[in-house]
């Protein structure tokens, strides 16, 4: 069985860019909560760092806290 690579870790990419809103809204739930990382696929280092730009992103208004 193959395992997935996290997605950052195959692209290269060291830090995660939290006005890209784009990007980000790939790993919330419907509801607006951050997905966990077996369902995104992500190692524990990209984890951390998608969860500190959402939270940056919401604290800017980029990004909702919650979805209705």
């Amino acid at each position: 069985m193959s395992k997935r690579r996290c997605i950052f870790c195959k692209e290269g990419i060291i830090e995660i860019d939290f006005t890209d809103k784009e990007k980000l809204s790939k790993f919330l739930t419907d509801s607006g909560k951050i997905s966990s990382s077996r369902r995104t696929h992500l190692c524990a280092k990209h984890q951390r760092k998608m969860k500190k730009a959402v939270k940056r992103a919401r604290n800017l208004g980029l990004l909702p806290f919650m979805l209705q």
